[in-house]
Formats: C-alpha cells, structure tokens, sequence
C-alpha cells in the first residue's frame, strides 16, 4: 500500500511501493532495474541517486529537468493526446510557445510563454490563451510606466506612423506541439474563435502603443472595441503550419482610430507571397476619458509609404460609409422598402396562417435560435476591469458554429466574420445571454450554399427586471463539398414578423455595400 496519505498516480507511469516506508525501496513496472525505472512513454526516464530525488533523464535533448526537493514531489506535464506525441515536437521546459515583435522601441520579443510562468500585477490570471497574456504583460508596462507621472490628456497630442504602432505575432504550430493542441478543433483544425480572441488582443496593444507618448507613458484614457469591419477568410488556416499576425494603425480621427491586422501563413502550394495572406481584419476603437467617461482625442497618425496612404484612404472611406449608415439607420423605412418587406413576410404568412400549405424546403427564422447564457467571471476580466472583448467574440463565434452546425447537419466552415458591433460595455457579475439565429441563406451555389448568422448578446438585469443588447455578432458559414450529401438539403429561411423582415434587409443591404 502506499504510505501517503494521497495517492500519487500520473498517465506516464505508475507507482507502488512495498512494506518498507522508503520511496525509493521498490518501484514495480513492467519494465524494472534495480535503481532506474524506465517509462513505457517515450518522454522520459527516472533514476535514483542515493537519497536525492529521482532525476528525470529525458529520451531527447530537447526535454531535461532535474527534481532536487526533499519531500515527494514530481512535476505536472499537460497531456492533450492520448496519441502518441510527435517526437518532433519542440516539448522545452521553457514553454516558448509563440513569439511577438513589438515596435522599433521595444529591444527583444517578447516571449508569450513567460506570461504561463509568473503572475503580473495588472495582468488578469491564467484564464486567456498565452498569446492574449503576453499581450496584456506588454500592456501591463505601458500602464506601470504612465501610473508613475502625471501628464495632461488633453495638450500633450503628438503625430506617430504607422511603423511606430506595428505589431506582430509569431505562432510557430511546426515546431511547438502544445500550442498547436491549444489551436485545433475536432477536425484538426483552425478554432477560429481562439484567433479573434487574439486578434482584438493584438488590436488593443497596437491602439495603446499609438498612444504612448515618446517617455513610453500613456495619457489617462480608456480604449475600447467599437466595432470590427468585414473579416473574410481568403484561404484556410491550417494548425500544422507557422501563422503570423501583424497589424498597425492605419486612420485616425479625433477620438477613433482604425487598426488593420494582417493573418498571414506560408504553405507549400503559396508560392507567391500575396497568396500567404489568409485574412485581413479592421478593428476600430474609440478613446474615453477615464475620469469623465466623455471622448478623448487621440495622436494622429502620419503615413509615410504609398501603402500606408492607400490605407488611409481606405479607412478614410470606410468610415464616411459607417457614419451614413448610422444616420439611415435612424430614419423609417421608406415606401421603396416597404415592397421587399411584404415579399420577406409573404412566405412568413403562410407558415404562421396556413402552416399545412407552407414550403418544405423552408423554415421560420425562430426556429433556427439557438442560446446560450454565462455569468462575466472576474477571470474573463480585461486591465479595465471589464469583460474583454476578445473573450465576446470567441463566445459568439462557438455559439454561431454550433447553430450552423445544428442548421445544416454537417460540420460547417467558416467563411467570413461580417460584422461586430460593440454598443455598450460588459462588467463582471453581469448576467450575460447570446442569442443566435440564422438570418438567412444563399443558395445561388448548390456545392457552396452561404449560412448567415446573426448573434446577439443581452446583457440582463434580473434584479432590476431589464435586459439591453451590448454586442451583435455576424457570422457567414458554408458546408464541405465532402458534405454535401443528396439526403443533406439546406433550407430557405424566412422572417416571420417584421421586426426580423427589417434585420434581413439590413444585413442584406450592408453586404451589397461592402
């Protein structure tokens, strides 16, 4: 039996020792020497000198730790495969797990595994994938550097490139096999929703560096997500390949500011280096006085390169659209609008008056809904305080996946993020209920049918009995060719008031416009 009050026990090996009180007196495997025992798993071995603990002696160079503690004590390895592990697969102690270069000021890259290894002060916990963590212990100096001075954050505005906020991130899923495993869904493949975790992660460490001021302190502001543009995924993102994301901000008006991210991945059929771009993201962020909660200016950004213009031009145009957009919104639905609406409702009737005589091939838009609902723990908490947008993001992703999955009856893929819009912020303790729905389809393409799906996240007060949106998520799916089976048939959808004949048409509208 074992003497300790615990059992000890571990998926590599196991341990049974005999009458006498020493641990070291027998360790029975089936495979055994006299002062060694051999792990049938080929990390590592254990041998025994004297009455030190047991050294661990690894099968390869790239894995070496040494045990000098008196007590009974071993180390915790994650396990994320019962399959054997590649034995090319960098396992070091180090943990390096991903690599991000900061800007010209920064003198070395900073390692995202040393944010799995030591607690930061203004760093929320462990909860976050190690890039997201590394981002926030690079953010967390800004804020170390601007608590210890006292500056104005009204007169002391200075004009930055675009060079001086430049950002990127290094995964190298090749080499490191526990960040692949982190990364990879069911179907060995890319969780996209890890990726906008990290992307607006990414986003708000470019958008804090842009205000650094020269000294590396940052004026007393809050910076927000206040809306990510059309996310289209140009290729897949394969998890057995190095990824790269690099960002910058590109436009800036007086209290926003555009930040474009570039997800960038070499394959073996890429041979042309513009075929190495999967997907190009805009995040836009507004800036708040932290005493007052009113806009706050922002530095400019000063282009320097035609690229860089041509960005800006862009950025520029995208947000006169976005500013018509919100005054269209304001106003009524005119009389040429009121045709397409009666044409959504039609088919929408008939389900409601005459479900008997209603279209096989389609389905009310309530009978797509999905929901799922979460209390904001402080572990999902950003250096605000506040419920990190990435973390929203990552939420409405999965539950969009799983509708669409439910929806078409096979696993689907993802095509493009359409829109996110952040009205109002989430805190912790906030009783949180994501919605989702598929909006409509397009069928135009038999072997490509496109799963439009909207999510919307309320933030509910039971005490106070209200609820109010704080966050809409669009989403655009697709099926395998693999899939598309004869039996599997994908349905027309359909409104079936007109509140819901209005949200159609105005995803349908800002998708032509895009």
């Amino acid at each position: 039996m074992n003497p300790f009050k615990r059992p000890l026990s571990h998926p590599f090996f196991s341990f049974n020792y005999s009458k006498s009180t020493s641990p070291h007196s027998s360790i029975r495997n089936s495979r055994q020497t006299n002062d060694a025992f051999i792990s049938p798993y080929p990390f590592f071995n254990l041998k025994f000198s004297g009455s030190t603990m047991p050294v661990s002696t690894p099968h390869s160079s790239s894995f070496s730790s040494f045990l000098t503690s008196k007590a009974l004590t071993f180390p915790q390895f994650r396990t994320f495969c019962v399959k054997k592990p590649n034995p090319n697969a960098d396992l070091s102690a180090s943990n390096d797990v991903s690599t991000v270069s900061g800007p010209v000021h920064s003198s070395q890259a900073i390692d995202a595994g040393s944010s799995m290894r030591k607690p930061i002060s203004l760093w929320p916990g462990m909860y976050h994938s190690p890039v997201t963590n590394a981002l926030w212990e690079a953010r967390s100096s800004i804020f170390e550097k601007s608590s210890d001075k006292t500056q104005d954050s009204q007169t002391e505005l200075v004009a930055k490139t675009p060079s001086m906020s430049r950002t990127s991130i290094a995964y190298n899923f090749s080499s490191d096999y526990i960040l692949r495993e982190q990364y990879k869904n069911p179907w060995g493949e890319m969780r996209m929703g890890k990726l906008l975790e990290d992307l607006d992660a990414l986003a708000g460490t470019i958008s804090y560096k842009h205000c650094r001021n020269d000294d590396g302190a940052t004026r007393p502001i809050l910076l927000v997500t206040a809306s990510v543009d059309r996310m289209v995924l140009k290729k897949p993102i394969r998890v057995d390949f190095d990824l790269k994301i690099s960002g910058a901000v590109t436009w800036v008006g007086r209290s926003s500011m555009e930040i474009q991210l570039e997800v960038t991945q070499s394959t073996p059929d890429s041979l042309d280096p513009l075929d190495s771009v999967a997907l190009v993201a805009n995040f836009t962020f507004v800036a708040r006085d932290s005493k007052t909660g009113k806009s706050a200016p922002l530095n400019q950004v000063l282009p320097e390169t035609e690229h860089e213009k041509l960005l800006w031009r862009e950025a520029e145009e995208r947000n006169k659209m976005r500013k018509q957009k919100n005054a269209a919104q304001k106003k009524d639905v005119g009389d040429r609008d009121e045709d397409r609406l009666n044409a959504l409702l039609a088919e929408g009737r008939v389900f409601c008056d005459m479900p008997a005589l209603a279209d096989r091939d389609s389905i009310l838009i309530r009978d797509t809904s999905h929901e799922n609902s979460l209390m904001c723990q402080p572990q999902q908490r950003n250096i605000h305080g506040r419920i990190f947008g990435g973390f929203l993001m990552r939420k409405a992703s999965e539950l969009a996946f799983s509708n669409a999955y439910a929806f078409a009856g096979a696993a689907p893929c993802f095509i493009e993020v359409d829109h996110v819009d952040f009205f109002k912020p989430v805190d912790v303790g906030n009783f949180l209920r994501f919605k989702s729905c598929v909006l409509y389809t397009e069928l135009e393409n038999p072997m490509k049918p496109l799963i439009n799906v909207e999510v919307v996240a309320h933030v509910t007060r039971p005490e106070l009995r209200c609820s109010e949106v704080s966050n809409k998520f669009y989403f655009t799916f697709t099926v395998r060719p693999e899939a598309m089976k004869e039996e599997l048939r994908i349905r027309n959808v359909v409104p079936a008031t007109e509140e819901e004949a209005r949200r159609v048409l105005e995803r349908m509208d800002a998708e032509r416009s895009q």
